[in-house]
């Protein structure tokens, strides 16, 4: 797909190897968006999965928007913000950037399980894919990886409903970070 360089300008200059991407990342105190450069090879959505997670988040056209209790939410715009990785919680895409599905639709013996994680002040609403006969229980009993995935995710602060709701085909969120809860039926 080829884009028209006049309809999205960026400030910055790519390399022919390079491609922008916009990214939300979620700490347990902030929500923070900007565009990272990567190398074309790199799947951006699972990037922090992968070994070539760096040391920061490097965003370009930043903004971050601290969530405190007493305070209204206020975005501040940044031409750069550095991000230690380590205190990144959740991460995604934003919409309408997005990459394929991660998983074959088709693949036998998995399943959707819905769940609710609390990442700090965020409550995400979306899936987890499991083995046909696990439950989340035993996902987070033998799953030992730094980041999970999260599929169809429904992303709030309810601390601040006018906030609204950020809808994510997919996220990834860190193990350690989050709490995670299955979703009672409504009676």
């Amino acid at each position: 797909m080829s884009e028209n360089p006049t309809s999205n300008p960026t400030p910055y200059n790519l390399a022919p190897d390079e491609k922008s991407a916009p990214v939300m990342a979620y700490t347990e105190t902030s929500m923070v968006w900007g565009d990272v450069i990567v190398k074309e090879v790199i799947r951006v959505s699972t990037w922090l999965r992968t070994s070539m997670i760096p040391d920061h988040l490097h965003l370009l056209n930043a903004r971050s928007l601290l969530i405190t209790g007493g305070n209204p939410a206020r975005a501040a715009f940044f031409k750069e913000l550095h991000l230690p990785t380590a205190q990144i919680i959740a991460f995604h895409l934003i919409p309408p950037a997005k990459d394929p599905p991660d998983y074959d639709p088709n693949e036998p013996n998995r399943k959707l399980e819905p769940v609710t994680l609390l990442v700090g002040p965020f409550r995400l609403d979306g899936n987890l894919r499991l083995a046909g006969k696990a439950n989340l229980a035993k996902y987070i009993d033998i799953s030992h990886e730094l980041y999970t995935s999260l599929y169809d995710v429904e992303i709030s602060y309810p601390g601040l409903p006018s906030l609204g709701t950020v809808r994510v085909p997919f996220m990834l969120a860190r193990m350690a970070g989050a709490i995670f809860a299955t979703r009672k039926d409504p009676a």
